[in-house]
C-alpha cells in the first residue's frame, strides 16, 4: 500500500480481505443465506410501506456480529412526507 493510498484513506488489500472474511463468517455462523436475507428485506419493505413512506431501493438488511451475538440490522431510509398546511 502506497503512502498516497493511506493519505486518501483507502483500505489496504489485507484490510479488505479481512473485512470480506468477517462477512462470510458472520453469514455462516448466523445460518442465514443471502436468499433468506432478500426475502426478509422484501417482507420488511412490504409491511413498512403500508404505514410509512420509505425509499425501498435503498433498504439494506445485513447480519453483524460483535463479541457475543449476531444481529439482523435493517437500514431503512424514510421517504419525504408531504408537508401539512
Amino acid at each position: 500500500m502506497s503512502w498516497l493510498d493511506r493519505l486518501r484513506g483507502q483500505p489496504s488489500p489485507r484490510e479488505t480481505a479481512k473485512q470480506r472474511l468477517q462477512v462470510i463468517l458472520v453469514h455462516d455462523r448466523s445460518d442465514l443465506s443471502p436468499g433468506l436475507l432478500e426475502v426478509i428485506k422484501d417482507e420488511i419493505i412490504a409491511v413498512l410501506s403500508r404505514h410509512v413512506p420509505i425509499i425501498a431501493e435503498e433498504v439494506r438488511v445485513t447480519v453483524t456480529q460483535d463479541a457475543r451475538e449476531c444481529r439482523l440490522v435493517a437500514d431503512i431510509p424514510l421517504g419525504n412526507r408531504h408537508s401539512r398546511s
